[in-house]
């Protein structure tokens, strides 16, 4: 099959539609499709973008959508193909929000997500430790930056954006300078909790507008790293969700295909229905495609700067801290008693020891707590 537009769309709306698995298994998706079977991209394009969507902030799988309908077809390609890519996730998280709404206090739906949040909170604790391994390993100041976000956020409840920042840009001037005396670490530790400090009636689609592009402009790598900071404003800022619905807008996203992130359409519609969903949408992925879209024809200047590297690696440990906070704060809020945590414990398992993919166990959690809402029902 020969490159086109018309066929690089079709794969990418295919793509979007039956892609489960989360960034890495969709991008690995497209280098065996696009590369090795189709050969539509080169090795070394596909290493490009995969580098440039790395370095840049946001949805890694998406950003890597965007990249090759820029590479191919321009500005307005990398638009459409991100748009085809995005699109199949959107209209599935639309009806499940109008299905939950609608539905959403019945006894049923209830005992389904009562299941399925423990497992939820499994896999953001596992996938926090999955890019704890790739961004901290043989290095003191990416654990420290890990350790220090991941106590920030679980002991003051929200992700502090001038943290996740400012470490970044301390990791590359400590590099840079080749620092590694203990009092520095000590330095280092007043420096980055004092720029968390400095602080993290419009319509409410302007807050949805305003604060969706911020979320969508911090994301790094994985689409779960957009949680902690969604948790913080969504629930604790602007009160829009509760405890429990938040959670089940991250169920949602896992049990979708295409991009994680996409849970902020689901949040968007429970928040102010269809308008919400879309402005909610376009305002995350709106910062990932001017960003790639503006970087990528200066890639190789940007990449050969160690500099800019160690800030990118600094800021990736800092967001994956975020989400192992993000992970405690929702878990001692959801884990209430000795069934959803004992779930919580088994669904961690099965997914660090059996390797169990997210929407296999998301799915098979909601089943289990449908089919113990028939047994309590028959029991009383």
């Amino acid at each position: 099959m020969e490159l086109n537009f018309k066929n690089l769309s079709s794969y990418f709306l295919k793509l979007g539609t039956i892609g489960f698995g989360g960034p890495a298994a969709l991008t690995q998706l497209m280098e065996k499709n696009l590369v090795e079977e189709r050969k539509w991209l080169t090795k070394e394009e596909y290493v490009e973008g995969f580098a440039l969507s790395q370095l840049a902030p946001g949805p890694l799988a998406a950003q890597m959508a965007i990249y090759i309908g820029w590479l191919k077809h321009g500005s307005l390609g990398a638009a459409w193909i991100g748009f085809l890519f995005c699109l199949p996730s959107f209209l599935m998280c639309i009806v499940l929000g109008y299905l939950y709404i609608k539905f959403g206090s019945l006894p049923w739906i209830q005992s389904v997500f009562y299941i399925a949040g423990p497992a939820v909170i499994a896999v953001i604790a596992n996938s926090s430790y999955a890019l704890f391994k790739k961004t901290a390993k043989a290095s003191h100041w990416t654990i420290l930056i890990w350790l220090i976000s991941a106590f920030y956020t679980g002991l003051f409840e929200e992700e502090s954006i001038l943290l996740i920042l400012f470490s970044g840009i301390l990791l590359a001037i400590i590099r840079k300078y080749k620092i590694k005396d203990s009092l520095s670490k000590l330095a280092f530790i007043f420096v980055v909790l004092l720029s968390s400090s400095a602080g993290a009636n419009n319509e409410t689609l302007t807050k949805i507008a305003i604060y969706f592009t911020k979320a969508g402009a911090v994301v790094f790598g994985s689409g779960l790293a957009i949680v902690p900071f969604l948790h913080s404003g969504v629930v604790s800022e602007f009160g829009w969700l509760n405890e429990r619905q938040f959670l089940d807008a991250v169920a949602v996203a896992m049990i979708t295909p295409g991009p994680v992130v996409i849970t902020t359409a689901f949040i968007g519609y429970l928040v102010m229905g269809l308008s919400g969903a879309i402005v909610a949408g376009i305002a995350t992925f709106f910062p990932c495609y001017l960003i790639t879209v503006a970087c990528a024809p200066f890639y190789y200047k940007i990449a050969r700067k160690e500099f800019i590297k160690d800030v990118v690696t600094g800021v990736t440990a800092a967001a994956v801290g975020a989400i192992a906070g993000a992970c405690w704060v929702m878990g001692k809020r959801t884990l209430l008693d000795i069934p959803s945590i004992l779930m919580a414990l088994f669904s961690l398992a099965l997914l660090m020891k059996f390797k169990l993919k997210e929407p296999i166990l998301i799915i098979s959690a909601a089943v289990i707590g449908y089919i113990f809402y028939i047994i309590k029902g028959s029991l009383t």
